[in-house]
């Protein structure tokens, strides 16, 4: 019984790994390539700061959500789209979460919206915005990027070392390898079959060959700096680890407790413990609360609540630059996420 656990929930790690990784190097792309100039206009527009605020933190990853917090560290967006763009937000687990259960986490994602949108309009009604002293800057490599593969391209072993796990990767999505045993079986029954859909298999082998092409013709700076740097080496390895401590944790207690009847009698507890637990600036936690949903133990209100309270990395930066706005932000996003756990609770 435990070594199937642990081969599971090591190969749905693997396989959920994967796929996080590879759509935060695409995500990575275009956050690079548009950096600074979506941001002219905005002090004049609330309306455009909150829209615009959400829809950066309904971008799988934290990069939407930096982009949101140095915007209203430097002045130039309210206070209400901070708190937007924190509701809308669901850092790294939102690349999880379209892994898991990618029709469901859209309608997720689309209520994550316009709750956010709703509130920023609300809290600016009666707050204005952070007074600013710095302005926005752009990394000189970064304007540099579109044109550095033409000068500056070397295949040094962090390259070669990327290029051969997307490769291998791709060989295990399409060879089957990582698909879970009951394949094809119910998500909720099953727990953790994650993708039986052989189309989703193609459409991240496919989106897996694009990351192959930027790894061979993209420059030094943006292979080492943002793929490597970032991603592999700050995000990778927290990931695997805290997918697979999760997964197995969760399949140990469902082996043994009867977890969904605890949980169906106590889930107003739940929504609140998810809300707690989504003060802490870090992704990671909120992994517990996606992978119970996924398996069909705790209701959609309780991941709501997670997904309301919590926002992955997005608010350190502003926790380091401004702990006052960082405590007040958080205390407006628990409340609101309680307040539709519950609502979400009564309606069914």
């Amino acid at each position: 019984m435990i070594f199937e656990i642990l081969t599971d929930s090591l190969r749905t790690a693997i396989l959920v790994t994967g796929l996080v990784v590879i759509m935060m190097m695409l995500i990575e792309v275009f956050n690079v390539r548009s950096s600074g100039r979506m941001f002219s206009g905005l002090k004049n527009h609330r309306v455009g700061q909150v829209l615009l605020s959400a829809a950066l933190g309904a971008v799988p990853g934290c990069m939407g959500g930096f982009a949101s917090v140095s915007l209203y560290t430097h002045g130039l967006i309210s206070f209400g789209a901070l708190i937007a763009m924190m509701i809308a937000s669901s850092g790294d687990e939102a690349f999880v979460m379209l892994a898991m259960f990618p029709g469901k986490s859209g309608w997720i994602f689309l209520i994550l919206f316009v709750v956010a949108v709703a509130v920023g309009l609300l809290v600016d009604l009666f707050r204005s915005k952070y007074d600013g002293c710095h302005s926005m800057h752009v990394h000189d490599e970064d304007r540099e990027v579109e044109h550095e593969h033409h000068h500056s391209r070397h295949y040094g072993w962090k390259r070669i070392l990327m290029f051969l796990g997307v490769v291998v990767f791709i060989g295990a999505l399409l060879a089957g390898w990582l698909e879970g045993d009951e394949a094809g079986a119910d998500d909720a029954v099953s727990g953790f079959n994650l993708l039986s859909e052989d189309w989703m298999y193609w459409l991240f082998a496919a989106l897996s060959l694009a990351v192959l092409g930027m790894l061979l013709f993209a420059g030094d700076h943006f292979v080492e700096e943002h793929l490597w740097e970032h991603i592999v080496c700050h995000h990778l390895l927290s990931i695997f680890l805290w997918t697979l401590g999760t997964i197995v944790i969760i399949g140990v207690l469902m082996s043994y407790f009867d977890i969904a009847s605890w949980v169906s009698d106590n889930t107003i507890l739940m929504i609140l413990l998810a809300a707690a637990v989504g003060v802490i600036p870090e992704s990671g936690p909120h992994l517990v609360f996606v992978s119970l949903y996924a398996a069909g133990v705790v209701p959609l209100p309780v991941l709501m609540a997670s997904c309301i309270s919590q926002d992955g990395h997005a608010s350190l930066p502003l926790l380091a630059q401004s702990r006052g706005a960082f405590i007040k932000a958080k205390l407006i996003n628990v409340c609101v996420a309680v307040a539709v756990g519950l609502i979400l609770l009564c309606i069914g």
